[in-house]
């Protein structure tokens, strides 16, 4: 990396130890721009919205970029679950977790599978659990046959085997999943990362998958989860909530989801219901302290999970 990247690594690669889901990783940092970046790209690097940079910001939408400029970037996200090792997707927040003796050792943004459209196929990432079955430098790409009819019907040259190389769509790295039709791939179109814009499959960013291609054995264990819905507490004993849309439609209630989610770890009298309705408003991916002023803070991580409940 970089050193002008040097402040966000933190955030993605270097991680403290972490044994518990529902904790805040990351923080308020620094980007500084790089030559050839644009607001988009640099949302996809960092997993962040790229409107939300420009707003914090105070970005002028008609002024270039100037490499060298600094920015003002918010990383924290609250992890939404933990394996011993393996790999976690969340659909919702479209970030993959990578856990190793159950700490996170990294966690980047992705690329996953479009939002359903009435009357077209269904591109979703499917959720469920699976295994690493083979790792591939340079691989060819077997173009489905869903996606060949795509390109019939588009009026595009139909094509049935892509060879490694530039304009392969995987790249130069490849995982395959036992998700049938799933892989976890570099891609060729960086800015699609942290959008819903693939046929299924996972992609991920250059800088980040050349390093996680090496750290993933085949036969590790994964799973495709759908948390739209997040709690954790800092270290200071505060309170927080992070809420993403729904981009496949899978929550029926919102409010009713919220209340269910804060309702497990027993804390309806600790957090303050109408900051929550904003955090459901706004929908922002970043977490919001929700703790009720007249709340005493927990004085450990250790605390709000006693607080759990199994039933």
């Amino acid at each position: 990396m970089k050193a002008c990247f040097s402040l966000l690594a933190v955030t993605f690669f270097l991680l403290p130890a972490l044994s518990h889901a529902n904790i805040l990783v990351g923080g308020d940092s620094v980007y500084t721009v790089r030559k050839g970046d644009s607001m988009e790209l640099i949302g996809a690097r960092l997993g962040i919205s790229w409107k939300r940079i420009m707003r914090e910001n105070r970005l002028d939408p008609q002024k270039p970029l100037k490499k060298g400029m600094t920015l003002r970037v918010n990383t924290r996200r609250i992890v939404p679950t933990v394996l011993d090792n393996g790999i976690i997707v969340n659909i919702p927040d479209k970030t993959l977790y990578f856990m190793k003796d159950g700490q996170v050792e990294s966690l980047f943004p992705v690329a996953l599978g479009m939002v359903p459209q009435k009357d077209s196929s269904d591109w979703t990432t499917p959720l469920g659990k699976f295994r690493v079955l083979m790792k591939q430098k340079h691989p060819s790409w077997y173009v489905p046959k869903s996606i060949q009819a795509k390109m019939e019907e588009e009026g595009k040259p139909v094509e049935s085997i892509v060879s490694p190389g530039p304009d392969n769509p995987l790249g130069r790295y490849a995982i395959k999943t036992s998700l049938p039709g799933i892989l976890i791939h570099e891609t060729i179109s960086p800015w699609s990362v942290f959008h819903f814009r693939s046929h299924g499959c996972i992609r991920v960013m250059p800088e980040h998958m050349e390093g996680f291609f090496g750290k993933v054995a085949v036969n590790t264990p994964g799973q495709v989860i759908y948390k739209p819905i997040k709690i954790a507490l800092s270290e200071e004993g505060r309170i927080f909530i992070e809420i993403h849309g729904d981009p496949y439609k899978k929550v029926r209630d919102l409010k009713a989801a919220v209340k269910a989610e804060v309702d497990q770890y027993g804390l309806s009298d600790s957090v303050d219901w109408q900051k929550i309705g904003e955090a459901m408003k706004e929908k922002s991916g970043i977490p919001l302290d929700i703790t009720a002023d007249h709340n005493k803070t927990y004085q450990s991580r250790r605390e709000l999970h006693g607080q759990r409940r199994t039933d």
